[in-house]
């Protein structure tokens, strides 16, 4: 979406841009916080999660390389701080443009318009996705529909998995018990093989 920004009118931008290496776990923002300016992801992720006093989260999306962050477009539209958290999932390597550029592109590149705005649509489906699935489904058909999305083996925790839907640990390894038990996966120490994707996408379809 750069490409089409004459070369003067790019150079003047990025020379004002910050090229950002930050590592796995690093937080890029937090609630409340100032928007500092327009993210490009060129390696690594970003993920982006809502959490409550107790300590709960859940994850709203995750940002990957040639993406932007819609929550920091919106707190710069409309000039306000940040109601969630922004955390390297990986080591990231980020272009950091100023707000003062963000708004020259916005309103000068129809290029950069129609990919702030693609941006936008894609997260409003990916939000009200989760927020249907919060709300209609039960907590073993999200775990099992988040399983047959990865590939496996599956090294993560039980409570990064918890994390991405929003329970509690304690919930997530009874279930995934519930799965071995079945016959259905093998779990080990930060690792979860998958046997059975026809069952577990069986109930994820229910």
């Amino acid at each position: 979406m750069l490409a089409e920004v004459p070369a003067a009118k790019l150079d003047e931008l990025l020379a004002q841009a910050m090229v950002m290496s930050l590592p796995a776990g690093t937080t890029v923002f937090d609630e409340n916080q100032a928007c500092q300016g327009f993210p490009l992801i060129l390696s690594g992720s970003l993920r982006v999660i809502k959490a409550s006093a107790n300590g709960r989260e859940l994850q709203l999306y995750r940002v990957i390389p040639g993406e932007s962050c819609i929550l920091t477009s919106s707190c710069l539209l409309g000039h306000t701080r940040y109601q969630a958290r922004g955390i390297c999932e990986h080591d990231v390597e980020m272009v950091l443009l100023p707000a003062s550029a963000f708004h020259v592109l916005l309103e000068s590149q129809s290029s950069f318009r129609s990919y702030v705005f693609h941006l936008f649509s894609d997260r409003l489906t990916d939000l009200m996705q989760l927020v249907s699935a919060v709300a209609f489904q039960k907590l073993d058909q999200r775990l099992a529909a988040l399983l047959i999305t990865k590939e496996s083996p599956i090294h993560a925790t039980h409570q990064a998995l918890a994390d991405e839907l929003g329970s509690a640990r304690e919930m997530v390894s009874r279930l995934l018990k519930g799965f071995a038990d079945q016959g259905w996966l093998v779990l080990g120490r930060e690792h979860i093989e998958i046997l059975n994707r026809t069952e577990l996408n069986r109930l994820a379809s229910n």
